[in-house]
């Protein structure tokens, strides 16, 4: 058994990798798309490069607030980006890659985690958070191409 746990998530976006890419690069956007449903987000730092820093507060709908540490650690224009989460809980690595894909483009994440009972036991909340993001992204493409 291996002592890393890895959470994969894909999906197909209609829009080019630039588009897909800005909405993550852009902290006003990704504000307005990250986490699961029912969060808010109020991103203080955003230092999109590698060595920088992200720092998030999640509020959940029943006002609970999560602040989130992150360091980049690999950042790759419309490609790749590679952070660490380091607090609350659940220190993990984050990898999230930018392809062209069939008309659009594919966003990818692997999340790795060292192996304990807990992490081993939030791999199904996490996935379906994961999707959660994904769905609110696309629906964030969506408006956007629908102002155009």
């Amino acid at each position: 058994m291996s002592d890393t746990i890895e959470i994969l998530n894909s999906r197909l976006f209609l829009v080019d990798r630039a588009t897909l890419f800005d909405a993550f690069a852009d902290p006003q956007k990704l504000a307005l798309w990250w986490g699961p449903e029912g969060f808010t987000n109020h991103i203080s730092t955003f230092d999109l490069k590698p060595g920088g820093s992200w720092l998030i507060t999640m509020t959940a709908d029943n006002g609970t607030n999560f602040h989130n540490r992150w360091s980049f650690e690999e950042v790759v224009p419309s490609q790749m980006v590679r952070m660490t989460h380091h607090e609350p809980v659940h220190v993990f690595t984050l990898e999230m890659r930018f392809a062209d894909d069939d008309g659009g483009a594919r966003m990818s994440w692997r999340m790795q985690f060292d192996r304990t009972d807990e992490n081993e036991a939030m791999q199904k909340f996490l996935h379906a958070a994961n999707e959660q993001n994904f769905d609110r992204l696309g629906r964030l493409l969506e408006e956007s191409q629908d102002d155009r």
